[in-house]
């Protein structure tokens, strides 16, 4: 699917007319693709980096154009079950246009950080520190679900809490990985700035997005480094509850096998004391209940 937008008054603006200077290929068809490969003389290769999650950060010159692969988080959803992914975007840098090449759909260009562009260039680092930020909001994310999870593994005994844990912990790997090779890209690209055509202002904003993917990966590795480090001690919460929980229950157990030996003894068919007597019901009553008063004295004394 493709989107075309235009740059007026320092604004992002979506077009069905001309060429448009910004073109957004949302999982072109193969159609395309071709469209891309032939006429806009994209390699291939470039292109399917551009469509595929596992590809590295990268930036490459072309005769004509800039091909750049930057990694953004997915989009998530439901489906997903904690599982924070990573996607691609291509995005190739012409002289007069840009053409960005997305698997899905992303958010349109608006926002504060879209209020005001000038030229291409700008609209290219906007992209680029969006996508920063959306990491930063996922980052939020994943730390609210992480301290629900352990409230709950705090009071259940239940292994899907840990499983969920793990998956937030995976998650997190593979933004590390995607935000240092971000980290690579970005650093060439400030390099080879004047080549690209970025000006001083391009070049101060370019250093303001390094230090925000940098502290987005120290965040990021620190959400990381406690997740890995607390995952034994919440196993063994998990274990110490069912240990609490097999305790209690056979303290019942116990408790009520007492009383049940008193009552089973006074119930054989041979001659037993106070068989004759009026009360004999009652007596065993009483005896039983001072065994079980008796039990849990000494459990006490004993601290189990």
């Amino acid at each position: 699917m493709l989107k075309k937008f235009e740059i007026l008054d320092g604004k992002i603006c979506e077009t069905q007319e001309g060429k448009g200077s910004i073109l957004a290929f949302v999982n072109p068809d193969e159609q395309e693709k071709k469209s891309l490969t032939i006429g806009c003389s994209i390699d291939e290769h470039n292109l399917t980096s551009a469509l595929d999650p596992d590809e590295l950060a990268r930036l490459e010159f072309e005769e004509e154009h800039m091909a750049l692969i930057f990694k953004r988080p997915k989009n998530y959803s439901a489906q997903d079950r904690f599982l924070f992914k990573v996607a691609s975007l291509g995005i190739f840098l012409f002289k007069d246009r840009l053409i960005i090449v997305s698997s899905e759909e992303f958010p349109t260009f608006n926002g504060k950080i879209f209020a005001k562009v000038n030229g291409i260039h700008d609209f290219l680092l906007k992209l680029l520190y969006r996508s920063i930020f959306h990491y930063l909001e996922h980052l939020k994310v994943i730390n609210q679900i992480s301290e629900s999870l352990e409230e709950k593994i705090n009071a259940s005994m239940e292994n899907r809490y840990l499983f969920s844990l793990f998956t937030l912990e995976k998650s997190l790997v593979y933004y590390l990985n995607a935000i240092n090779s971000n980290s690579t890209m970005l650093q060439k690209l400030k390099n080879n700035g004047n080549k690209i055509g970025l000006s001083e202002e391009n070049i101060e904003f370019l250093d303001d997005i390094m230090i925000e993917n940098a502290q987005c990966y120290r965040q990021a590795e620190i959400y990381s480094d406690i997740l890995s480090g607390l995952m034994d001690a919440r196993a063994s919460i998990v274990s110490n509850n069912l240990n609490v929980l097999m305790k209690t229950l056979n303290i019942i157990t116990i408790g009520i096998m007492v009383p049940t030996f008193v009552v089973s003894a006074f119930s054989m068919n041979v001659g037993i004391p106070f068989q004759k007597h009026p009360a004999a019901f009652w007596i065993v009553m009483i005896i039983a209940a001072i065994s079980v008063g008796g039990f849990f004295m000494f459990w006490r004394h004993k601290k189990w």
